[in-house]
């Protein structure tokens, strides 16, 4: 069975399109929110997101930890935030190669933003039984998209749970968008 090379979920956020966007552009923030991500270091200076900004994200999976290095593909403020990740490595992304595209869309729905985070396997050149037995390893039995499906619903709740409350507004259940 062909890998599934994409996944996607949204969420509804009492906030405005631009200042989730704001949030979710900031690489140094992200360990705010991602399950994984421990925050980044934007190399160059640093003037707010645009396309070609470079950084290196920071992650951590159970005792494991690794750095991306990732390039900004689109900063369209208040409607769409992507990156690809093309280099990885233990303390430096030493090994350059397609891996993944993470993207970032904003809707306004009804006083409200819907956010929805897409992952993207950019691992084309992999044969899918190799990509599976990687994933299965480095995930502790699940597919790359499966254990995605799970920190994009993390890093959602977390992103609408920190924004709410920072606006002052009182908790509601979760909304998928």
């Amino acid at each position: 069975m062909p890998r599934t090379m994409s996944v996607s979920d949204s969420i509804l956020i009492r906030a405005d399109p631009s200042h989730v966007y704001d949030q979710l552009s900031d690489p140094t923030a992200m360990g705010r929110w991602s399950p994984e991500n421990r925050g980044a270091r934007v190399l160059g200076e640093h003037r707010g997101p645009y396309v070609g900004m470079v950084f290196e994200g920071r992650n951590k999976r159970g005792s494991f930890r690794w750095t991306t290095r990732c390039t900004v593909t689109a900063a369209d403020p208040g409607r769409r935030f992507a990156f690809r990740v093309h280099a990885i490595g233990a303390r430096r992304p030493r090994l350059r190669a397609p891996i993944a595209l993470w993207e970032y869309r904003f809707e306004a729905v009804d006083g409200a933003t819907r956010v929805t985070e897409t992952w993207t396997d950019h691992r084309l050149a992999w044969p899918d039984f190799l990509a599976d037995a990687f994933d299965r390893l480095a995930t502790r039995g699940q597919t790359f998209a499966e254990f995605q499906r799970g920190n994009i619903r993390t890093t959602l709740n977390r992103l609408k749970a920190v924004l709410e409350q920072d606006a002052g507004l009182a908790p509601e259940d979760s909304h998928r968008g």
